[in-house]
Order: structure tokens, then sequence, then C-alpha cells
């Protein structure tokens, strides 16, 4: 089985974490966890993208970049709960569309996704980590 990097290749998983933040920052129902973001969002767009790059399989930019890839420790200061967690995957469903990802690809990434989301989530449910959330495919 082919890794979500090796079909969507690195131009769309980019073009997938540019869509998120646009996403975010149009939809009135994202305006909670878009606060939660400085008002030019080039950089994080950038550094979403590779994160991403890694997580779905490709090369670790994010680890040559950046260094150790720790998903918990940047979102600690802010309360996300399961509002922010729905809205966080909600953009991320509309930026897959946006982009025109195959519903067979969204099918493969819905679940990871949704574990990445409840990894940062800190307040009003559990964590319970079951697999790992930085690691989506491994070659």
């Amino acid at each position: 089985m082919q890794s979500p990097y090796q079909l969507l290749g690195e131009t769309k998983i980019r073009e997938l974490a540019a869509a998120f933040y646009d996403v975010m920052h149009e939809l009135p129902e994202a305006a909670p966890i878009r606060h939660m973001h400085h008002q030019n969002l080039d950089e994080i767009k950038q550094k979403l993208g590779d994160y991403l790059l890694g997580w779905m399989g490709g090369p670790p930019v994010y680890q040559q970049k950046h260094g150790t890839v720790c998903l918990t420790e940047p979102h600690a200061s802010y309360a996300i709960g399961p509002e922010e967690r729905d809205q966080w995957l909600l953009c991320f469903d509309k930026a897959l569309a946006r982009i025109g990802v195959s519903e067979e690809i969204q099918a493969m990434l819905r679940g990871p996704v949704a574990r990445l989301a409840q990894a940062v989530q800190n307040r009003d449910a559990p964590l319970i980590a079951t697999q790992d959330p930085n690691v989506i495919a491994s070659g």
C-alpha cells in the first residue's frame, strides 16, 4: 500500500497545508482556533507543510529544520477541547476537498488525522494515546 506522500507528492501536501490555513481564516465557525495564530499565516503554513511531509510518509523536513517533533508542547498554552478539535478537523476536511484529494485518500487519512487532532486536545477529555500520532506511515 502506498503512503499518502507517495500518492499526493510534496507539491500537493504543501498545497494542503496552505489550504488548511486559508479555510481556517475564512470559516466563521473556525474563528476560535484562527485566533490562536498570528495574523500572518505564511510561517505556520510552511511549518505545517514541513510536518505533513514526514507525517504522510515522506522526508522528515520538519525534523531537519526544527528538531524533534512534539505536538503537545507548542499547543499546551492554548485551551484545546472537543470544540477546537472539531473545528480543526473541519478545516482539514474542507482543505482536502478544496485541493481535490480523492475520496480514497480522504478515507485513508480520516483516522490518522482524527488521532492527530486528539493528541493536542488538552481539556474536557482525557488524552488516550493508542498509537503514535506523529507517524502515519513508515517506509
